[in-house]
């Protein structure tokens, strides 16, 4: 394992520490956690508080994404593991005085009972919080059981669309209604290539024989589809997105934001010719593109794979995925 770091023991806490110091113009620590990221320059009170709770090795989400137009904090826990239940809860308490909060949760056992926790003691404390579930992982549950589906890449939509308009001091209600919208009109599929290697353990996170791609494994290495040979992107994107038409009813006309997502170690290049491949399947139903995101945002240390996230789109959605976000690592 070739990794440049100190103590692994300490990875997380030095990793947010020149995190917090190289962009200490738009975030910094809360005064009471060094696993706690706020933003710099803090949400009127008088706006509801977009907050998330999730583990670390997935960078540069979520401490990437606090700042203006976007999250107002993210609770952070060890790699790959769920902050626990009394720090998303400190996480809240920084809130307490907002109109409302919402804590956001990937659909994972570990976030999800924390995260429930934290909102329990948020409401015996008299704070105005609620817990949205997020999913959107086509691999992880069939049709029909969508809300047992794990959070993947297409997350981001949320993130971005709820941060936008919290910004603009809609209720905390209205927030949640366009919340589970967006997660109702997102569908996700991912392929991993090649396994990164955990910093603790010093372990692979899984094993793909050299010819081998991985259908719908999520980003710790849980189960999807199944293997099949590698083969073009072409051929590749269409198994792909005939998974996701399979899943979801879109017509001529529609209007998508796709989000091509790398896992860690692939590279532009290979994402921007995944892009054109989507983007040429779509154009074959009269389907539309709107400023597409292609990068790595979410990745799990340097596996190599992508992931591919459709938001079927309205004008409300469009323009609050484009309204601007002073957050470091969320460029369109």
């Amino acid at each position: 394992m070739k990794k440049i770091i100190n103590n692994k023991d300490k990875i997380v806490d030095d990793m947010l520490s020149g995190y917090t110091k190289a962009n200490s113009d738009r975030v910094k620590f809360s005064q009471n956690s060094k696993r706690i990221i706020l933003r710099s320059h803090p949400k009127s009170v008088d706006k509801t508080a977009i907050l998330i709770g999730n583990g670390s090795g997935h960078e540069p989400i979520a401490m990437g994404w606090v700042g203006e137009g976007l999250l107002d904090a993210n609770i952070i826990g060890d790699i790959f593991a769920a902050p626990s239940g009394d720090l998303i809860f400190e996480g809240i308490e920084i809130f307490k005085k907002n109109f409302g909060c919402i804590l956001l949760i990937s659909n994972h056992a570990g976030d999800v009972m924390n995260g429930e926790m934290a909102i329990e003691l948020a409401k015996e404390d008299n704070i105005n919080a609620d817990l949205l579930l997020m999913y959107d992982d086509i691999a992880s549950a069939p049709k029909g059981s969508e809300d047992q589906r794990r959070g993947g890449a297409g997350t981001t939509f949320i993130y971005k669309i709820l941060g936008a308009l919290s910004e603009e001091g809609e209720e905390k209600d209205t927030l949640l209604s366009l919340g589970r919208n967006v997660r109702d009109q997102t569908r996700t599929l991912s392929i991993a290539i090649d396994s990164g290697t955990s910093p603790i353990s010093g372990e692979k996170i899984f094993h793909l024989d050299d010819d081998e791609v991985f259908i719908g494994m999520g980003v710790h290495g849980e189960s999807g589809y199944g293997r099949q040979k590698i083969s073009s992107s072409k051929k590749t994107i269409k198994f792909m997105m005939d998974k996701i038409f399979d899943d979801f009813h879109y017509k001529d006309g529609d209007i998508v934001i796709p989000f091509i997502n790398g896992s860690g170690a692939t590279t532009l290049m290979e994402l921007l010719v995944i892009y054109n491949d989507v983007e040429e399947y779509l154009a074959q139903y009269k389907i539309k593109c709107f400023k597409p995101l292609v990068n790595e945002y979410i990745t799990t240390q340097e596996s190599a794979g992508f992931s591919i996230s459709l938001l079927n789109s309205n004008e409300q959605m469009r323009n609050l995925w484009a309204s601007p976000s002073s957050a470091p690592y969320f460029h369109l």
